[in-house]
């Protein structure tokens, strides 16, 4: 589906092996806020529908890993069976997807400047990462600029 520009809260999810980033929007669309972190073990579809009911009305915004040169990789490949799994659990809800590259280097480097002890980021990280992801989506949308097309049956 695509983004059809109106705004509403978008969750983004920072997908990794271990944990999972979450961040969630203003209803305005502006500004993204770290939300928390989620095992990607067990049943974290559970509690990410709990975040999603505690919003309401939503979209999901997931990060799509790209290599450096924007060609996709097996983690790419991972992410998308995830967004399959997402698919089908939230089937009324709207899942975009977002060049997630450097997020984690970003956040990591801010947390570092903020001097947010080693300890700290590692119980952090994933969510700020979620955070950097959303908000350069957001600040793509609320400056006109445009995805890259869908590929087939790709959602953006």
């Amino acid at each position: 589906m695509e983004d059809n520009g109106k705004f509403g809260r978008i969750i983004a999810l920072d997908i990794g092996k271990v944990r999972i980033g979450v961040a969630a929007s203003d209803p305005t669309g502006m500004f993204a806020t770290p939300v928390t972190v989620l095992k990607a073990g067990g049943n974290w579809m559970d509690d990410l529908e709990n975040i999603i009911n505690g919003y309401g009305e939503a979209k999901l915004l997931v990060g799509l890993p790209r290599r450096t040169d924007g060609s996709e990789g097996p983690e790419a490949e991972s992410v998308r069976r995830v967004i399959g799994r997402l698919s089908a659990r939230f089937p009324d809800i709207e899942i975009l997807t977002w060049d997630e590259r450097f997020t984690t280097v970003i956040a990591a480097s801010a947390m570092i400047r903020a001097d947010v002890s080693r300890t700290r980021r590692k119980g952090r990280i994933d969510k700020v990462a979620a955070s950097v992801l959303l908000q350069s989506y957001l600040d793509a949308k609320n400056l006109g600029l445009r995805p890259d097309p869908p590929e087939d049956g790709e959602n953006h």
